[in-house]
Order: C-alpha cells, then structure tokens, then sequence
C-alpha cells in the first residue's frame, strides 16, 4: 500500500464537498485513498460505506481503515448494488473511481498487466465468471475481434483475434506473456509510449468484469440515491467509460440535476509526474438540487 497514490484526490473531495457528519458511500473503494479522507473530513461523525468486488482490496482497505471503528462499513459487492444496501436511507456524497486498481495492476498473480508474467485471470471477483485465459482460448474468432475493436478501440482487432486464434491451435494460452507476445507481433506498431498489447489486455480486462455492462443506468439509480444536495463524482479512465459518464451526467442534467463539471477535471503536471497511471483520468460531477432548484429547472 505503500506505492498507492490516490488520482485526483483533493480534487474528488473538493466536488463531494465533504462535510462533518455526512453520510458517503465509495462504491470502488481499491486501497481506500479515497475512503480515508472522506472519513477524516467528514469526522467526528461522518459516516462511509465501503463497496469492492474484489475481496483481497476489501482485506488491505479494512485494515486502513481500522481507525475510524464504526464510522466505516465495508461490502464485497459490485457498485451496482450500493441502492439495495443503502435502502431508505440517502447519502450526501457517492464517489466511483471506475476502473482496475494499483492493488490489481501490480500484483503478478491477478494477470491484470503484461509487464510481469502471471496467470490469464482480470477478474475483480475472482470467485465468479470467466478468466481472460477462458475468453481467449474459447472465444470464437470473430466474436473476440469485436470484442478486441468495441473495448479496446483496436484497429487491428481482427488481425490480432486471428493470431490469437492459430496460437492457442498449438498451444492453450495461458500467462499474460505468452498472450503479449502474440499481440504484439499481431498488432504492429502502436503510437509512441503505447505498447501494442495495452488496448487488447484493456478490452478483455473490460470484457471479463463486464465494466460497462449497464453503466449509464446504474449512474440514474445512483443520483436518486442522493440526499438533496448530494453529489456524485466519477473518475473514468478511458473514452469509452468516460463517454457512458457524460451521456449519463447530461441525461440527468435535464431532470433537474446539476452537472458541476461542463468538462472533466484532469490531473495537472505535478500529479501525473508523481503518479503516471493518472494520465488519463477523468472526473466528473452532478448535485442533486434541493427542491427549489428542481421547480426551477422544471
């Protein structure tokens, strides 16, 4: 947890406007950068509910977050789920930082990155649905090349899903290596800085977790999970999350919502040399208006 730097952190608190005493949910809770300062701001009696899928990010953050006893529930559940917990009761602020963790990314074994050798795996919640190694070695090919082109925005989908096709003819796929190398030698040269595999292992990586399965609705059942006044902010780490993000915001926006962000809040120089995976972040915001607000905006 050491290495762990939490992307747009000020920023995201700021847009939440914490307050002491409220009641915040982090429905992608990773290694709790987040989830800690919520709690220290909205202190001595704010309250944070906790949702992760993945149980070993629930295991670290649990013990981050010992300090603030009561204060902190944590739920292994998808962030889909956080109205079914939550029932009645409405929260001032929800934040999701959508996206594979530094926990994931940096951990060999969950075979999340191509830069260490690990098991084909990518799933958040390794107790349920398909590894990458299961998608690559069944799949058929032109069912993985649109996978590759709709989640990784890959122009050479179809020429990588055939490679990957005649390599698993000789040999099951089985490590993050292994399927690199096959990319790579597929794809061709990529835009400087970029490796050739990065948008193939993102397209499966979002393929596995069903990241963008029902996304745009899941965010509408999110604002109506809000107190008046309430906000929500979102980081999204690629253009095709984003995009569901803004839809979902602008949507929203013509229901008496309030978006807070007319373009997505990005990491400046200072934070992106500190930390490069934040790069590409993005963050937007809505308010749920009080109902004075909705009148005027109806």
């Amino acid at each position: 947890m050491a290495g762990h730097a939490s992307v747009l952190l000020a920023e995201s608190l700021e847009l939440l406007a914490v307050k002491p005493g409220g009641l915040y949910v982090d429905g992608t809770v990773g290694l709790g950068g987040h989830a800690a300062a919520i709690l220290e701001r909205s202190g001595p009696h704010g309250r944070l509910l906790a949702f992760d899928r993945d149980e070993q990010a629930l295991a670290a953050t649990s013990q981050r977050l010992a300090e603030f006893g009561a204060r902190a529930r944590l739920v292994q559940a998808d962030f889909r789920e956080i109205p079914r917990v939550l029932g009645p009761e409405k929260a001032d602020g929800i934040l999701l930082d959508l996206g594979v963790s530094s926990l994931q990314l940096d951990d060999p074994e969950r075979g999340f990155s191509f830069r260490a050798e690990g098991p084909l795996d990518m799933r958040m919640d390794r107790s349920q649905g398909e590894s990458a190694a299961e998608v690559v070695n069944r799949t058929r090919e032109d069912e993985l090349a649109d996978i590759i082109y709709r989640f990784g925005e890959e122009r050479a989908s179809r020429r990588i899903a055939r490679a990957i096709v005649e390599a698993r003819r000789r040999a099951r796929l089985r490590t993050t290596t292994e399927l690199a190398a096959v990319v790579r030698r597929a794809a061709g040269r990529s835009r400087p800085g970029l490796d050739p595999a990065t948008r193939t292992f993102q397209a499966l990586r979002i393929h596995v977790n069903r990241e963008l399965d029902g996304l745009g609705a899941a965010l509408r059942a999110l604002a109506s999970c809000l107190a008046p006044g309430g906000r929500m902010a979102v980081i999204a780490f690629h253009s095709l999350e984003d995009r569901e993000v803004k839809q979902a915001f602008r949507a929203l926006g013509r229901e008496g919502f309030v978006v807070l962000t007319r373009r997505p809040l990005r990491p400046g120089p200072e934070e992106v040399g500190r930390n490069p995976r934040a790069r590409s972040a993005r963050l937007r915001g809505l308010q749920n208006a009080d109902g004075d607000e909705r009148s005027r905006a109806a």
